[in-house]
């Protein structure tokens, strides 16, 4: 998939704000500092579109972003560690379950995982959840450029023995880096494909 196009549409504190299209979505999320607005300024080719920062938590909304003027990219709010407070982290919380729950339009989810740790109960608590309500999802091993291809490979295989000890079929998994941009063309390949079997062009 070549990107033609991005643009920042609107941030919305919930579901009932978020943009009133039936275009679909491809969201993204993981524990907070995995590198999910690195990543997003990559797959765009746009070094600003997503905001990045180095303090955990800084995504507080959902941000649509629309590709190609044919499917949006949205920003997800982190799970997990995050320097707000404790009544916002319930609030963001809440605010991610309706979208997952209830957005019609969202086609996949990517998780994104940090390749250079050890599998967290977080992450694996959240994708069992996504299991149990049947939302389409893919993981995402980012950071990869930080590991040597032997320790990459074992730290996929930890993470990939854990998930078996509760799914008997393993989602989609990507690696990619923001520093060597492996895993671009995958990303956006996969989506792409997922576009077609739903009658989605490309522009």
């Amino acid at each position: 998939m070549v990107i033609r196009s991005a643009k920042f549409v609107k941030s919305s504190p919930h579901i009932g704000l978020c943009p009133d299209s039936d275009l679909p979505e491809y969201a993204f999320i993981g524990r907070s500092n995995v590198g999910k607005s690195s990543l997003i300024n990559m797959l765009t080719g746009l070094k600003t579109l997503a905001k990045v920062s180095g303090t955990p938590g800084k995504t507080q909304l959902i941000n649509h972003f629309e590709i190609n003027e044919s499917w949006f990219l949205v920003d997800l709010p982190g799970y997990g560690f995050a320097k707000v407070s404790q009544s916002k982290r319930e609030v963001f919380s809440d605010m991610v379950t309706r979208y997952i729950l209830n957005r019609e339009n969202l086609n996949c989810l990517f998780v994104l995982i940090d390749s250079r740790l050890e599998p967290q109960e977080i992450d694996l608590t959240f994708i069992n959840w996504l299991g149990s309500n049947q939302i389409p999802f893919a993981l995402i091993f980012t950071k990869t450029d930080k590991l040597s291809s032997a320790s990459l490979n074992c730290s996929i295989a930890r993470f990939k023995k854990k998930l078996y000890e509760t799914w008997d079929e393993l989602p989609p998994l990507f690696t990619c880096s923001t520093v060597t941009r492996i895993g671009r063309d995958d990303i956006l390949n996969y989506i792409a494909e997922i576009n077609a079997t739903t009658g989605v062009l490309a522009k």
